[in-house]
């Protein structure tokens, strides 16, 4: 397994050893057995700039996801992999949680989860497809929730001597 998060956004501080342990819990309760993820924390500048660059859309967004992967695994393989990034915009994840009565980190646990899903093949293009992802998107984020205190996340790790 290979998980690298990068925060390059300043609006919170955040503890990405705790969102590493989110996304190992997540990545586990889902079984996917090989693991190459990167998930980079941006500020709505350089989301937008992401936007722009790679989908030719404007503004900001909540996640984008890269699947990175040459084919898809074979049935016979009968193992989930993954292979790509997740750019998740906090100054949306802020927007987010004051519009939906949440908090920002359950929308940056949100959009993680939503972009694993679309890297295990989910959609959210056509509305049955979208109610089906967002049906598993929901019991996921719920049950990391009860699992793990989100506000933590917002914790700065104190490195022992």
């Amino acid at each position: 397994m290979n998980l690298v998060i990068v925060n390059r956004q300043r609006a919170r501080k955040i503890n990405t050893r705790f969102l590493r342990q989110i996304t190992n819990a997540l990545l586990n309760e889902l079984k996917i057995a090989k693991v190459e993820l990167g998930i980079t924390l941006v500020g709505a500048q350089e989301m937008a700039r992401v936007n722009w660059q790679f989908l030719g859309h404007e503004g900001s967004t909540d996640v984008i996801t890269f699947d990175h992967r040459e084919e898809r695994e074979t049935e016979a393989e009968n193992q989930k992999a993954i292979h790509g990034e997740l750019y998740i915009c906090l100054d949306d994840a802020m927007a987010q949680a004051t519009r939906f009565r949440t908090s920002w980190q359950s929308e940056m646990v949100r959009y993680v989860v939503h972009g694993v899903l679309h890297l295990l093949g989910y959609d959210d293009r056509e509305p049955q497809l979208k109610r089906h992802m967002k049906r598993a998107e929901n019991r996921l984020v719920r049950w990391l929730e009860h699992r793990f205190s989100l506000a933590q996340l917002s914790r700065a790790v104190k490195l022992v001597a």
